[in-house]
């Protein structure tokens, strides 16, 4: 499924499309339009090599491989405290939960991200379980550093670990006293926390030193309140300009205003107090691809359901289990919860859950089958051993089906077998990619196309583009005449407009008032010409003279 051309939204926006222009211009090329470009990009990074060499299939594949990675890492850490068969029912079951599925067949980053933090939690367990040496400690740093360099969500894996690494010295060495070793020494729990996030920071540093000279702000464009003063001179991201649908639109308009998301999705969405109490545990049973009011992504409820049970027959597991078990569900909680209240949530931003409630899972699991073994009346036992193979069944079943809509969606065999050519494969996902073949084979080099309402979807473009709508809006309440606002347009070298037409209608009924729209399409009758239209799209080219 990631043998097609690449279509999903981010990876045409920036993942694909900052990389390009790096490549284009450099990497030290500070490009203000694109507010995602400010964004740590070690994962675009590798996509930079592919990308340098034509292919941009390639990094869905780089992607994917973080998937396997991570895989494997639970493989190794379940395999070790229970044993092989679980090692590798939980890597599959990790493998085919419907967001990691549909994730592995784009150029994003969260599976990086995914990576990176199970690194760290992994080997923070490690780190404990191993008499604090010292070695465990900076590969959780390390880890931690990578996933705040892949994405800024890595940073709520830096703030609970860092919080962690002392708190589990202090409980550690607490039971290492009650044996009759030496005390705890508080000091040395602050040193290793110092050691932790000062080895994350480093690792993080470059991004930070980037955005820092570019900008004045280290996390640029986070906390613009906080850092200095030249932050707020670049360049405002506007959401209008996005191509979704008339709910999210609206949505986003709510989002500029002091509105928190809570009270956004219950104008938006008419949903009530308990709706959105509830979004921690909705997330497990309503995701919905491509569907931001049901969290844009889907989970598998018995990553809730599974990990629930240990509170009842979690008192079996021995002492380091349930320790561990404990640090995994305080770790996926508190990240989960960090996420609710501060933004409204997606599946993807809540990754990072994932591995460990997997590894719960399996723990739950086999604490079934360990459970139903001690019975000595055979029918308690074969009924718990039964609740077991039924979980496992539905919980893989629930992931297939899933795989099986999302491959007849992607549909990607007849362009493995060359039926469907490149071109037409992505014009069935993107219909302005049409007008962009166009415009890239037909137009001179030196034109410059302002696009309207496009999703900010850039990286096919092979001519330099705007996309802001707000320079048409400044060209026509500039001008009183249609003259003027040619003159305002051709300023900035714009040749030719790009537009989305149900979303431009709307935005010119909502932008001007009567006297500047009927200017406007007074200006589009006289002055463009229409020289191509696909799927709902338009290009114009702007006459400099009258017709």
């Amino acid at each position: 499924m990631s043998t097609v051309p690449p279509v999903s939204r981010d990876a045409l926006t920036h993942h694909l499309a900052v990389p390009k222009m790096w490549i284009e211009k450099g990497i030290f090329k500070e490009l203000p339009s694109i507010p995602f470009s400010y964004y740590p990009m070690n994962l675009d990074l590798l996509y930079m090599v592919p990308l340098y060499f034509g292919n941009d299939i390639v990094p869905k594949y780089i992607h994917f491989a973080f998937a396997l990675f991570t895989a494997i890492l639970i493989y190794t850490h379940v395999k070790r405290r229970l044993d092989r068969t679980y090692g590798l029912l939980g890597a599959l079951f990790f493998l085919s939960i419907p967001v990691i599925v549909k994730l592995s067949t784009t150029v994003y980053v969260d599976l990086g991200l995914i990576f990176f933090s199970a690194g760290a939690l992994f080997s923070l367990i490690g780190w404990i379980e191993n008499d604090c040496r010292i070695r465990y400690l900076i590969l959780s740093a390390l880890s931690c550093g990578l996933a705040m360099g892949t994405k800024y969500n890595g940073l709520i894996v830096f703030i609970l670990l860092s919080c962690f690494v002392p708190v589990l010295y202090v409980r550690r060495a607490n039971e290492e006293a009650l044996n009759g070793k030496q005390p705890v020494n508080q000091f040395k729990a602050l040193g290793f926390g110092i050691v932790f996030a000062v080895g994350s920071l480093l690792v993080f540093s470059p991004w930070m030193i980037r955005n820092w000279y570019m900008t004045g702000n280290p996390i640029y464009p986070l906390y613009k309140n906080v850092f200095s003063n030249a932050a707020e001179t670049q360049e405002k991201y506007v959401a209008e300009n996005e191509g979704g649908g008339a709910p999210e639109k609206e949505k986003k308009q709510y989002a500029n205003s002091d509105w928190t998301h809570f009270s956004v999705r219950k104008a938006v969405y008419g949903e009530s107090l308990w709706q959105i109490v509830l979004i921690p545990i909705r997330i497990f049973f309503e995701g919905v691809d491509d569907n931001p009011k049901h969290f844009d992504g889907r989970l598998n409820p018995f990553l809730l359901i599974l990990p629930l049970l240990l509170i009842w027959g979690g008192k079996k597991q021995g002492n380091g289990r349930r320790f561990e078990s404990k640090i995994l569900s305080l770790f996926s909680i508190a990240y989960l919860l960090f996420v609710f209240f501060k933004i409204d949530m997606r599946i993807r931003w809540i990754g990072p859950i994932i591995p460990p409630l997997v590894v719960l899972c399996m723990y739950s699991l086999a604490n079934l089958r360990r459970l139903g073994e001690s019975y000595a009346v055979k029918w308690k036992a074969s009924l718990l051993m039964g609740f077991a193979s039924v979980f496992i069944i539905a919980m893989l079943a629930w992931n297939a089906q899933y795989v099986h809509a999302l491959y007849r969606k992607i549909d990607p065999e007849p362009y493995i077998a060359g039926e469907v050519s490149r071109e037409d494969y992505i014009t069935r996902f993107r219909p302005e990619y049409e007008l962009i073949r166009y415009i890239n084979s037909q137009l001179h080099e030196n034109s410059i196309i302002l696009c309207l309402f496009i999703g900010d979807r850039i990286y096919y473009f092979d001519r330099q583009i705007y996309w802001d709508p707000k320079i048409l809006s400044e060209a026509v309440n500039d001008a009183d005449s249609i003259d003027q606002i040619g003159a305002n347009l051709s300023n900035l070298g714009i040749t030719h407009l790009l537009v989305r037409f149900d979303l431009t209608q709307s935005w010119i009924k909502r932008t001007f008032d009567h006297e500047n729209e009927a200017l406007l399409r007074t200006y589009f009758q006289r002055r463009a010409t229409q020289i191509g239209k696909h799927g709902g799209y338009g290009l114009f080219a702007l006459n400099a003279t009258k017709k």
